[in-house]
């Protein structure tokens, strides 16, 4: 893959601290779009899967206090909050790793507040992880773990 991930670490090692500062700084912003970037490309081909499942895509990036829920979806009669986690490699681990106890209280919370906004009356509700790890432009490896957590957990 090419992008700032791939680019030689090595030369930072300057003397002026404020130049390594700049270098380092301009890298973290460089990492950080590509970072979005690459969340932005993984929710679609996320949403293009769910839509070719029969999902019905009810919020994209729905945002309340607690957090944002990547996608919100209707699967036969069940609401579903949908986390998605993309990487470029599985250097760090698998994406669906980075969904710890944290992040699931805190979709547990999300889907409170939504349910509460949208007044649904006796829905089931489903917690989903997608996990992409993208090879290439146009390829990458989704996992779909379906129910991937409940309340409490």
């Amino acid at each position: 893959m090419d992008g700032p991930k791939d680019a030689p670490r090595k030369g930072c090692n300057a003397e002026d601290g404020d130049v390594r500062k700049d270098v380092l700084e301009e890298r973290e912003s460089a990492d950080g779009k590509h970072n979005l970037e690459l969340g932005a490309r993984g929710e679609e081909a996320a949403k293009y899967y769910l839509e070719r499942r029969g999902c019905e895509i009810l919020e994209q990036n729905w945002e309340c206090p607690f957090g944002e829920a990547d996608l919100i979806a209707m699967d036969d009669g069940v609401l579903v909050f949908v986390e998605v986690k993309t990487r470029s490699c599985d250097e760090h681990g698998l994406p669906e790793e980075a969904v710890d106890a944290k992040k699931r209280r805190r979709y547990e919370m999300i889907a409170l507040a939504y349910l509460k906004e949208n007044d649904f009356d006796s829905l089931q509700v489903r917690f989903d992880v997608i996990s992409i790890t993208m090879m290439g432009m146009r390829k990458a490896f989704l996992r779909h773990h379906i129910n991937a957590f409940g309340v409490g957990e």
